[in-house]
């Protein structure tokens, strides 16, 4: 119920690869601490991932050994506020103080680009607040199946205010307890994003399943309507996919970040 991995099963896990992985962490303000594991040669093109709720940075675990990955990039994935080794248990509900407190990350590799952006589910109107908020320290976003649209957040104030209350959310695991106090406050959180989707720029992908049961599929029409500046917008979508694409699925977002890196470093050598 943690979903989340130990230092020591990070380490076994890269035992055997050709490339390890380093857990970093840094802090924010008094309270807040940022945890993420880096992998690769940190004179390339970054790309980041940003997991879902509940989650960790091991979400992304399998994408952290991918050679085809690592030959172009280096890769980054993180512990959100709440989840993994951030705070376990103690979210952020705000959008814009989760993207602030990744910025640290984007200004420490800002000369390495392009600097590409994956957000799974929750992770995605996360990478898509930070595409808004530092327009030139982001090159890329490929949001996978996204709760991006405030009008699609289904209304389940009715279980989740109860289980956020100090009573009950105590009784509660504490990753679901973080989980359920950031998606109970997320309807208002993608409110305030509305007028904001113009300030993306830069090249988007978007993956999403028609067999999605937990984000609605229709969130995708969403994106091709607010992303009216966006240097450029693909659509991946899948009629018989589900939600959980990084598992099922990760050929859809190597293929989207390979792309991206692609067209972005022929860019700029242009």
């Amino acid at each position: 119920m943690q979903f989340r991995m130990s230092k020591s099963e990070i380490d076994t896990f890269f035992a055997k690869k050709e490339y390890k992985g380093n857990l970093h962490e840094y802090s924010i303000g008094k309270n807040r601490v940022i945890n993420y594991l880096h992998v690769g040669d940190e004179r390339l093109p970054l790309v980041i991932f940003v997991h879902g709720s509940p989650g960790s940075l091991s979400a992304f675990i399998d994408f952290m050994a991918d050679t085809a990955l690592l030959k172009r990039a280096q890769l980054i994935s993180v512990d959100r506020p709440g989840f993994g080794d951030s705070n376990f248990g103690y979210s952020e509900k705000s959008l814009k103080n989760q993207a602030a407190y990744l910025k640290p990350i984007l200004e420490k590799y800002k000369n390495n680009k392009p600097v590409i952006l994956v957000g799974h589910s929750l992770g995605g109107p996360v990478i898509a607040r930070m595409a808004m908020d530092y327009q030139s320290l982001v090159d890329g976003l490929v949001i996978v199946a996204g709760s991006i649209d405030p009008d699609l957040e289904p209304n389940e104030t009715w279980f989740r205010a109860p289980l956020a209350t100090p009573f009950l959310s105590w009784m509660m695991p504490r990753s679901l307890r973080a989980s359920n106090f950031e998606i109970y406050k997320l309807k208002p959180e993608l409110q305030e994003m509305v007028p904001l989707w113009k300030n993306i720029t830069c090249p988007v992908k978007v993956i999403q399943g028609n067999k999605d049961d937990l984000v609605a599929p229709a969130n995708a029409d969403f994106a091709k309507k607010m992303l009216v500046n966006a240097a450029s917008v693909d659509f991946i979508l899948k009629d018989n996919m589900n939600h959980f694409v990084p598992w099922q699925h990760p050929e859809l977002i190597r293929q989207a970040v390979l792309e991206l890196l692609s067209s972005k470093t022929k860019h700029d050598s242009n």
